[in-house]
Formats: structure tokens, C-alpha cells, sequence
């Protein structure tokens, strides 16, 4: 595996990955390593450097590897690659996309966060401008209107809207902590008090803001893997994660690639095949009411059947 600039231990999006990787190492019999980028310029050697060791399948790690996968595969047709969330420009025999619907969950996590506003207003910001980000900001933006519309209620998005895209708000980047803590800050400033950071680990800076402010009702919606269990030290501010199975899709590909039945078929988790969903709402269980909860799963199963239709960024 070739990380992003996230890091490894982002516990999100890079997280996902590699903890689906050391499940495959520890139930098939592969050997997994992990290569970490710590800026752009590290995608082609640290991919070079796991071609060079011997590896036969290599899982690189989001949108901004692309380009970088694309040139090693065709460079290197017996090696097969995994590509998180984005596709070559042409379809390669030896590259398998892995892609995840996240506007769909994230079309949920938006009415949540409506129907648990108490002030009628929540945030949202990204880390970088790229679809993989703001597809997440774009479903969050649609569940809140449809939230609006069913309840006859105004419940306003700060940070994101896909009809003014150029008055957004991105981080710059995946890691720095603090600057995530800044915007989240901004945002409660505003009065906002359920936060929607797609970040990566500078996300984390949300959760660190509502903490500093010691307010108990604002809480976090996570993205990627459950941030109730994998950021434990901000677990009680967590409502809940829109999950996106990327360690399952990255053992299904392993489990595929050991049985020599390898394929450049894309994978595309849905709320439908379970790929993407919402994790449980832990201690917030007894916060969100019993109406709320059945309006939330009755919207994921409207969205699966596809009585509701979620447009992508």
C-alpha cells in the first residue's frame, strides 16, 4: 500500500485501507507492507520502491495517486494495482478502481444533522477541493434540504454549497490539526453545532474544538471509518460516521488477486451492496429520538431502493 499525504494513522481515510490490508495479511497468504507520502512527490518512488521489493499487488491510496498509478502500470503490465477512488483515464487490464457512492450515506448524515441541529445551523468543510471530498459535502448539503423540506424547517449549511462551490471551505490539506480546529471553530463561532469535516485526520480538529469549548450538545458527524472506535480520545462527541468500506473493498481485492482471478472490473460500494452506510450512533443512542432514528434508516433505505436519487459533487 502507497499512502496519501494523510498518513497512516489519520484514522480515516489511509486508516481504512491499511487496516483492511493487515486483515488480508493476517487471513491470506500475502505479505503486506505500507509505503507513507508525505507530499506529492513521494507517490512515484515510494510505488517504485514496492515494485523494486517484489510486490505483485499495490494499493494506492486515493484520488491524488492516479496520475502516479497510471504511469506504473503501464510500465509495469505484471504488476496489478487497486486505485482508491479514482479511475485511470483509460481502462488498464492491471488496475482496479475502487470507488464508493459517499454522497448517498452522506445524503443521511445531512438529514441527521438537521433533524439534531438545535440551532438551526451545521457546518461542513473539506479537505482538499476534489470529488472524493466533496461528493461527502455534497450529499451532507442535499440530506439537510431534504431534511428542510420534509419539516418545513431552515436549516442553513455553512462551509458548502454546490451551487456556489467558490464559497466553500477547504483546508488545503489532509494533517494539520490545528487549521482543521480554526475552521471548526469558525463554524461554531456561527452558531453551527453538529460539524461535517472531510479532512482526513486535520478533521480531527473538529472534535478537538467542540472539546475545548466544553459544550455538550454540539457534536461531530466522521467520515470514512468509525471515529467512535478509531479516535477514541473524542469518542463521546462523535453522533455518528459515514462509513465507507474501503478496508472491505481492499480484501475482497487481495482475496480476488490470491485466488488469481484478478480483475480491472471497478468496484463501487453503494448503500444497496452495503459498500457505504452510517455507523451506529454509540453513546448518542439514547440523544437522537426514536422518530429521528426511524426517519434516518427509512432515508438510507429510500436511497438504496432509489426512491431518493443523490446527485454526486
Amino acid at each position: 500500500m502507497v499512502s496519501d499525504t494523510g498518513g497512516i494513522n489519520d484514522r480515516s481515510f489511509n486508516a481504512s485501507a491499511w487496516a483492511g490490508l493487515q486483515q488480508a495479511g493476517a487471513t491470506l497468504p500475502v505479505d503486506v507492507s505500507f509505503q507513507e507520502s508525505k507530499a506529492a512527490s513521494d507517490y512515484t518512488p515510494k510505488i517504485n520502491s514496492e515494485i523494486q521489493s517484489g510486490c505483485k499487488l499495490i494499493v494506492t491510496v486515493g484520488f491524488t495517486l492516479a496520475d502516479a498509478t497510471q504511469k506504473a502500470a503501464i510500465a509495469n503490465p505484471n504488476v496489478d494495482f487497486a486505485l482508491i477512488d479514482s479511475t485511470t483515464t483509460k481502462p488498464l487490464p492491471n488496475v482496479r478502481p475502487l470507488l464508493f457512492d459517499t454522497a448517498q450515506p452522506s445524503y443521511a448524515a445531512g438529514y441527521l444533522a438537521a433533524g439534531m441541529s438545535k440551532t438551526g445551523k451545521v457546518g461542513t468543510f473539506g479537505g482538499l477541493d476534489i470529488p472524493p471530498v466533496t461528493d461527502y459535502m455534497t450529499g451532507f448539503y442535499q440530506g439537510v434540504m431534504g431534511y428542510n423540506t420534509a419539516h418545513k424547517t431552515k436549516v442553513v449549511v455553512l462551509g458548502w454549497n454546490p451551487a456556489k462551490p467558490s464559497a466553500s471551505t477547504f483546508a488545503g490539506g489532509f494533517t494539520d490539526q490545528a487549521a482543521g480546529q480554526t475552521i471548526a471553530q469558525g463554524f461554531l463561532n456561527q452558531g453551527a453545532d453538529i460539524l461535517f469535516p472531510v479532512a482526513g485526520g486535520l478533521g480531527l480538529g473538529a472534535p478537538a474544538a467542540i472539546k475545548q469549548s466544553g459544550s455538550t450538545s454540539d457534536a461531530v458527524i466522521w467520515v470514512d471509518s468509525d471515529g467512535y472506535i478509531n479516535a477514541p480520545q473524542y469518542k463521546g462527541l462523535f453522533l455518528t460516521t459515514v462509513i465507507k468500506g474501503i478496508n472491505v473493498a481492499v480484501l475482497d481485492t487481495v482475496t480476488i488477486f490470491t485466488k488469481g482471478q484478478f480483475t480491472n472490473t471497478p468496484y463501487t460500494g453503494t448503500v444497496a451492496n452495503k459498500g457505504v452506510g452510517l455507523a451506529p450512533y454509540h453513546e448518542w443512542a439514547t440523544k437522537v429520538p426514536t422518530t429521528l432514528q426511524n426517519e434516518t434508516t427509512q432515508v438510507l433505505a429510500d436511497i438504496a431502493s432509489g426512491k431518493i436519487i443523490v446527485k454526486n459533487s
